[in-house]
């Protein structure tokens, strides 16, 4: 019997020592420190530098995880300050004790920490946020706007190549892109504050939507506004173009005088611009002037030209000449047209001046119009 018993006993202390060795082992408490980090808004900041170092002067850095949490492991016991690497900014630090074999949580909500320690700062961010929102917004609808603007003009270009009878589906086009425009480029306006630097392009191009939508009025306004927050050559040339368009010489004369007068290296072209703009609109009278004096401060500018001569042609009269009435050529439209030709012999101004010149002789029979004759006089 004692026999049976022995061997039960050993039996069981077999079995015993079997299953605690399949029995799952307990793991050591690491030592350690592990937290989260929220950022201004509350929410969680990755990819934020974070440092420990010990009383001992060891330190480690890492980084959080897209759930802004962060871990040191293995570290031993003692005094560790953290510190939080802020961007642009000094580090934000703070202190841990460690015992061995203990995890300890330091979390960082940088929300309710600069809400408790600079509630102004808090408002600052508040307010940065909100305008970066703000001006978000702004710029979608200001792209959009001058997207719009774009196709409005490049149907603008269409209509003048295309038959009369063709051109009605463009029109409606360009109409719909113009008004796009400017619904898009007024909620631009809505989104940008006074301050807003860029407060003046969006009323320049809002000006541009209004001149493409028929709305002269109104873009004579917005072109007003943007030269007040940022007065420019542009922005007075194209103002010029629409007092122009609108028949208002007087207004055009000042806008592209001012225009000359802010830059001068570029006062030839704003001359040129203005007699284009009567020229476009067949006013020849009223272009002459403007035409003489952007031939005067640029004589090699064969367009010039050639405008000059061709408004002397459209703005000239008729003369008593015994019984009958003949053309009264106007002084410098010859030579107007000659300049044209020398400066650009094969070009486009130039062979529009030959033509010019040639029709000069067909309504003023004798009259000199040889360029070569011009030469030799001079």
């Amino acid at each position: 019997m004692k026999k049976i018993a022995y061997s039960w006993a050993f039996a069981a202390l077999a079995f015993a020592v079997l299953y605690a060795g399949l029995a799952p082992r307990v793991a050591a408490q690491e030592t350690g420190i592990i937290g989260q980090i929220l950022d201004l808004n509350g929410k969680p900041w990755p990819d934020l530098g974070v440092k420990v170092t010990s009383d001992q002067g060891a330190s480690q850095e890492t980084k959080t995880d897209k759930d802004g949490r962060y871990a040191f492991h293995n570290l031993r016991s003692g005094l560790y300050s953290i510190a939080i690497l802020l961007p642009n900014q000094a580090p934000y630090t703070g202190q841990v004790k460690l015992a061995s074999g203990q995890q300890v949580p330091a979390d960082f909500n940088f929300k309710d920490i600069v809400a408790k320690n600079n509630p102004q700062y808090a408002e600052q961010v508040k307010k940065q946020e909100e305008d970066k929102q703000k001006f978000a917004g702004m710029k979608q609808h200001f792209d959009a706007g001058v997207a719009a603007l774009d196709l409005a003009h490049q149907d603008k270009d269409k209509l003048a190549k295309l038959p009369a009878d063709q051109r009605d589906p463009v029109k409606q086009e360009m109409t719909t892109e113009a008004n796009k425009a400017v619904t898009e480029l007024e909620a631009a306006k809505a989104a940008a504050n006074e301050k807003d630097p860029n407060l003046q392009l969006i009323m320049a191009r809002l000006g541009d939507a209004y001149d493409a939508a028929g709305r002269s009025d109104d873009a004579i306004s917005a072109y007003q506004r943007a030269i007040e927050l940022k007065p420019s050559f542009a922005y007075y040339n194209n103002l010029g173009g629409i007092y122009g368009k609108a028949g208002k010489i007087d207004e055009a004369t000042a806008a592209y005088t001012k225009a000359a007068e802010v830059d001068p290296a570029q006062a030839a072209q704003a001359w040129r611009n203005f007699g284009i703009t009567m020229y476009n609109a067949n006013k020849y009278k009223e272009a002459v002037e403007p035409l003489k004096k952007a031939t005067e401060l640029d004589p090699k500018n064969a367009q010039a030209w050639y405008l000059l001569g061709t408004v002397l042609v459209g703005s000239m009269g008729f003369k008593k000449v015994g019984d009958k009435d003949v053309p009264d050529v106007q002084p410098g439209t010859v030579e107007a047209y000659q300049h044209a030709v020398e400066l650009d012999p094969n070009g486009p101004w130039g062979q529009q001046a030959k033509q010019g010149l040639d029709m000069l002789q067909q309504i003023a029979p004798g009259i000199a119009t040889s360029v070569n004759a011009k030469k030799k006089k001079s």
